[in-house]
């Protein structure tokens, strides 16, 4: 996995922190500096816990975990779902709705109602429906996709969170920490870090600086995934290897015992044929007459 440098940090500008009156004394150990009444972050200490949280990513990734990435400030809607769909994880940018993670059984009634509104619509009965029935029908359609287009193929729960700016996503953070599910999040010097289990400090306003991290996380789950596959594929092979050798090894047992038929059988035969002759031979004991 390449790591990020000091450079690329600095040209995106991730050490711009907020203005000094609105900052979260949590935050302390990663300011650098103050300047013109604005904070500095740290960007050596960005570059690690970004490693950090990279390296956790692609452990996830590589067990065949599912990441939900949450991000639903203006700057950073497209960004996270042009990145995170070529990934295939799931992403919610447009609202959190509240629950999702607590009671995640609503949620996926919600989903199973949007995939019967698809079959209805490829069915001949959507044909006989009127014009305001199909109407509605498309509306409710658009606005579940809206809402839950992205993560309508995860069927359990996200093993962790990624979250851009948690303070505006703070339902999804506290629904995270009660659920006890790992979170990972772009930190900035008016949060809180020791919410957050993989924080990373960092300006999570700018696009540049939000694309920047984005980008790494899923270029570490991407790398994860690809571990995954060639170990997949190295475990078939040698499945397929270890097939063969019980096969080779069944033939030649089969071809020993047929060996030992061949050479033992008569011998065999030729014992019971001599018991049998001695039992005819055997005199037979004088029956006393009263």
């Amino acid at each position: 996995m390449s790591k990020v440098s000091f450079e690329e940090l600095l040209d995106a500008g991730v050490h711009f922190g907020h203005l000094r009156r609105k900052w979260n004394p949590n935050m302390a150990p990663y300011i650098f500096m103050e300047r013109n009444g604005i904070h500095i972050i740290d960007l050596y200490k960005t570059q690690a816990k970004l490693e950090e949280a990279s390296n956790a990513m692609r452990q996830l990734a590589k067990s065949g975990k599912k990441i939900l990435f949450v991000a639903t400030k203006k700057q950073a809607k497209n960004i996270v779902s042009e990145e995170v769909t070529k990934i295939g994880m799931p992403y919610v940018t447009e609202r959190w709705p509240g629950g999702m993670l607590t009671n995640f059984a609503t949620i996926r009634k919600a989903v199973r109602k949007m995939t019967n509104i698809d079959k209805l619509m490829n069915s001949d009965s959507y044909s006989n429906l009127s014009k305001r029935e199909r109407l509605q029908l498309r509306r409710e359609r658009e606005k579940l996709e809206k809402n839950l287009g992205s993560i309508a193929d995860l069927s359990r729960l996200p093993s962790a969170l990624f979250v851009v700016d948690i303070l505006k996503e703070h339902i999804a953070v506290a629904e995270a920490r009660k659920l006890n599910i790992p979170t990972f999040a772009i930190v900035d010097t008016n949060s809180d870090p020791t919410l957050i289990d993989f924080p990373i400090p960092g300006n999570d306003d700018a696009s540049k600086s939000i694309s920047l991290i984005v980008r790494t996380m899923t270029q570490a789950i991407e790398e994860g995934l690809g571990e995954r596959k060639l170990a997949k594929d190295k475990r078939g092979d040698d499945d397929s290897h270890d097939e063969d050798d019980m096969d080779h090894g069944r033939r030649f047992d089969d071809d020993d015992d047929s060996d030992d038929h061949g050479k033992k059988g008569a011998p065999a035969k030729g014992k019971a044929e001599d018991a049998g002759r001695e039992r005819g031979k055997r005199p037979r004991k004088p029956v006393s007459k009263k």
